[in-house]
């Protein structure tokens, strides 16, 4: 799957938002170490933004921007052949309102995006909008996969194979309905855990609690 694909296959960005947030409530409930989480979500990227963010501790990762103009999202795979040329072309075409989350620091190493796949919805488009397909295969299909897919059987796959756990499916579908999170989902999900260790995380991912 390229982002040509991605970008067809992708839900409505408020879909993609909701499972954004519940992919990493799940996390931050399934792994107490932040530094080895795959999925971040920031609802205080600044003022009028909100993040999401995907690193795999591999050198691969995304970042997603919701702002009052619609939705900015990078993509990186390092295994990419894109990854190793002049990757500015990928973003010429970006609409002005999103300059400011393209050229973002955050996301660019010297003035060039850390990116093989770029794409984008503002609020006045009515489907996905993406940049070129750089080099051949640009990883969109590895990156993105859950968010496209938006089930919350595909997260207990991921989980399944990456935490090596086995997961309650009715928990994992309560969090990505966004219903507010309890002590019986969170230790359902981690006997380890509790409510009351995750209250910072959960603000700032600005998901609901009882």
């Amino acid at each position: 799957m390229s982002v040509l694909e991605l970008v067809r296959r992708l839900p409505e960005p408020a879909v993609v938002r909701r499972v954004s947030r519940a992919l990493a409530v799940l996390d931050v409930v399934l792994n107490d170490d932040e530094q080895t989480r795959y999925y971040e979500f920031d609802a205080r990227w600044s003022a009028t933004e909100e993040a999401a963010l995907m690193r795999d501790g591999s050198g691969n990762e995304y970042s997603i921007v919701f702002s009052p103009d619609g939705v900015f999202g990078y993509g990186f795979d390092h295994e990419s052949p894109s990854a190793r040329g002049d990757r500015r072309g990928l973003v010429d075409i970006v609409p002005e309102v999103f300059h400011e989350q393209r050229d973002d620091k955050a996301f660019c190493d010297d003035g060039v995006p850390r990116a093989t796949v770029c794409f984008w919805r503002t609020t006045d488009d009515t489907a996905w909008r993406c940049g070129p397909v750089e080099g051949g295969a640009d990883g969109a299909d590895e990156l993105f996969e859950l968010l496209a897919d938006g089930r919350p059987e595909a997260y207990l796959t991921f989980a399944e194979e990456y935490y090596e756990v086995a997961l309650d499916l009715d928990a994992v579908r309560h969090v990505y309905a966004l219903m507010p999170l309890t002590e019986y989902v969170v230790t359902s999900l981690n006997r380890e855990r509790r409510l009351a260790d995750l209250t910072e995380e959960i603000a700032e991912i600005g998901y609901p609690r009882s």
